[in-house]
């Protein structure tokens, strides 16, 4: 089985501004670099990245939930990269925090401790990611208790 492929294009509108086609079945995304580089018309790559990790982990922890028939909506993820500068005075995001939020409270739900055990384990971005970027995982619950 060969391995599966996503794609995307990117088109220049103007400096660091660029629409990014995703196909023909999705509106494309505008980005744009924060000021002083661009005018911030759009998500930044930093945010791009963040959101990408907050989306693949909550995918996974609703995921993992709904296999064991458990209604844990609605999720909530907030994502904070730390950005600094690397030995050769680089920019670079040295690290991910997320934060997962489930929409009730967590004795409403069962096997909740396995699936908190597994879930970042299938999340395809994240882990990916984590392969050189430090990426910190915790979870709470709808009131505000904290399950890892």
């Amino acid at each position: 089985m060969s391995p599966a492929q996503e794609s995307v294009r990117l088109k220049q509108l103007s400096d660091y501004e660029f629409d990014v086609d995703f196909g023909a079945a999705m509106p494309a995304l505008r980005t744009d670099e924060p000021a002083p580089l661009g005018q911030g018309r759009g998500p930044s790559p930093v945010q791009l990245l963040a959101a990408a990790v907050g989306n693949c982990l909550s995918a996974s922890l609703l995921f993992a939930l709904r296999k064991f028939k458990q209604a844990p909506e609605p999720l909530g993820c907030a994502v904070q990269a730390e950005i600094g500068r690397n030995p050769e005075n680089r920019l670079r995001v040295l690290g991910l925090k997320a934060t997962l939020t489930l929409g009730v409270p967590a004795a409403s739900l069962e096997h909740l401790a396995r699936v908190l055990g597994s879930f970042e384990a299938y999340c395809t971005v994240t882990q990916s990611v984590s392969a050189a970027i430090p990426v910190t995982v915790e979870v709470f619950d709808s009131l505000g208790r904290r399950l890892k």
